[in-house]
């Protein structure tokens, strides 16, 4: 054992003085695996970060959700004019679920509008305007920086108050103090009542709550269109995970009712769920995987070739040292490990500099899009490094392990 040791720190001091004596080969040599681990790294961070912020999105919204509509938002097996002739969903029809309806523990109907919206000389254009009514906030995971959601009387009597997303906040009132305040939506006055947390969904664009306001159901029609122009959305929620399934064959009973829809006919409505947006996003990420490993995977190889490359040069330049290490008494395992371990510290060099680099960017990139450092990705990089170090140092050490001693000692 303690041969092996000591074997072991001869061949890395040798590899290390090697390293040293041949510094401009030694960066060339590292700059496969610098790019190479950057782009590993780089790519982990910012498919961990969209996926964070597309999983506190969901979360915002309720993970126990259903969502009544005329529409199928995923898994779509009607063709698109079927569902474009279905009967739009009413007030009516929401207010009928929500009385027959037993098992769920909140229901809000929701109904959408682009506008702009402006606070004196500042304004934000062409986001989506919701209506619901109080419950609404009871459907959701929603919390609050200031104020509150508007209450039941406020909701009912269709008054003019507002509550802005975080982002539609910091635009309009750079300064705060929102709460109580007056916007103007389509020249009409609303007055703030609250402001939402900031959600950082920024993988749902402009379905993201913090893009946003929330006014009572009555003013989208007084103010914005007729009741006949587009078709509500029910949000329903269940008590829990494991009364969701229960929740939704409730709903399509109750629906088929309310909609008067005979036994031989079929659904005229959608139940919608968060499971189908988890798995859109799941297949979207896993498409960003495959292309990135690709990607990142012909940068290693490539870094792994130069390096293999490098090394053989090496061994041609070495073959007399070599051949004097093995004429007294020098092993073969003892050459192996030594270019093998040369070349190993060689890839973990580039690995801590591409770690480096990337993290650095990954500060970079979450300026526009959300990224997330986890120490798997960390060790992730080193381990790729040494093993790229390895695999391809490989060859070149044994080449020079299998040298016969007295023809390497004639090379000149």
């Amino acid at each position: 054992m303690k041969e092996f040791l000591y074997e072991l720190k001869e061949g890395l001091l040798i590899s290390l003085r090697a390293i040293g004596a041949n510094k401009a080969r030694s960066v060339l040599t590292t700059l496969g695996i610098i790019i190479g681990v950057t782009s590993v790294v780089l790519m982990s961070t910012a498919i961990n970060g969209i996926d964070n912020a597309f999983q506190n999105g969901v979360a915002s919204l309720g993970s126990d959700n259903l969502y009544i509509d005329k529409w199928e938002w995923f898994n779509n097996d009607t063709p698109w004019w079927e569902l474009r002739n279905r009967r739009n969903l009413t007030v009516e029809d929401y207010e009928r679920y929500k009385e027959l309806a037993k098992i769920p523990l909140a229901v809000a109907p929701t109904i959408w509008s682009f506008q702009n919206i402006r606070y004196k000389n500042r304004i934000v254009e062409s986001i989506i305007i919701q209506g619901t009514n109080h419950e609404y906030i009871k459907t959701t995971n929603l919390t609050f920086k200031e104020g509150r959601f508007f209450n039941e009387l406020e909701s009912n009597s269709g008054r003019n108050v507002v509550v802005l997303g975080s982002e539609i906040a910091k635009n309009l009132f750079p300064n705060g103090y929102a709460v109580g305040e007056y916007v103007r939506i389509k020249g009409h006055k609303f007055k703030v009542v609250g402001i939402l947390d900031e959600q950082g969904s920024w993988v749902m664009g402009n379905f993201n709550p913090d893009k946003q306001v929330f006014l009572p159901l009555q003013n989208i029609y007084k103010y914005f269109q007729s009741a006949d122009f587009r078709s509500i959305t029910i949000n329903v929620r269940a008590k829990n995970s494991l009364m969701v399934e229960a929740t939704k064959e409730e709903a399509i009973g109750i629906m088929r009712r309310v909609r008067g829809l005979k036994y031989n006919e079929p659904d005229d409505f959608s139940i919608n769920q968060q499971e189908g947006l988890l798995n859109t996003i799941n297949q979207t990420v896993g498409v960003i995987q495959i292309a990135g490993l690709f990607i990142t995977g012909l940068a290693l190889f490539v870094g792994a070739i130069g390096i293999m490359n490098i090394m053989f040069v090496s061994v041609k330049e070495r073959t007399k040292e070599i051949g004097i290490r093995k004429a007294i008494g020098a092993k073969r395992r003892t050459i192996l490990s030594q270019f093998i371990t040369e070349a190993a510290i060689i890839c973990m060099i580039g690995g801590t500099i591409g770690l480096i680099i990337a993290l650095i960017l990954s500060l970079v990139v979450n300026q526009f899009l959300p990224t997330s450092v986890q120490i798997d990705t960390i060790i992730l990089a080193i381990v790729i490094s040494i093993a790229t170090g390895v695999v391809s140092g490989f060859a070149p050490a044994y080449t020079a392990a299998k040298l016969d001693p007295v023809e390497a000692l004639r090379y000149e």
